[in-house]
């Protein structure tokens, strides 16, 4: 199985942004962490990264392109209103996890609504990066 795994932006500044929300552990951290669990369950991962809407489409259609069997999505910030992502996710035949470090509906106002939750097959939010580990697992119970 094969799982592209896409970030939104400023989690890149994992570690740096928000400590206090998001943890100490850096962006790095997370990657070598989804690595990890990706072995133990043997599934193959494409841990990408982007600040900019555009890559992210892109990433999209290349895991639509390159038969990826699922995608785990991130949109970070794009989360409440990039129907360009959206759209692009509707684009795949494949499962989407949505994944959230932290509790959006417990955030500010602006943050509770994900444009693209209705159209995932499971949202995941709130856990850090052990949200990462149950989207995997979610793609392993397919098996």
């Amino acid at each position: 199985m094969n799982i592209m795994i896409i970030n939104g932006p400023n989690l890149d500044m994992l570690g740096i942004r928000q400590p206090e929300i998001y943890g100490h552990e850096d962006y790095d951290d997370l990657c070598f962490q989804i690595d990890k669990w990706a072995e133990e369950l043997e599934i193959t991962v494409d841990v990408r990264q982007s600040n900019h809407e555009g890559d992210i489409v892109e990433f999209i259609h290349e895991a639509y392109e390159d038969d990826f069997d699922g995608v785990i999505i991130n949109p970070a910030a794009y989360t409440h209103y990039s129907y360009a992502i959206r759209d692009a996710l509707l684009i795949l035949n494949v499962p989407v996890v949505e994944v959230h470090l932290t509790d959006i509906s417990q955030r500010d106002e602006f943050r509770r609504h994900s444009v693209i939750s209705d159209i995932c097959a499971k949202t995941v939010m709130g856990k850090g990066f052990a949200g990462y580990k149950e989207a995997l697992d979610f793609f392993f119970d397919l098996l």
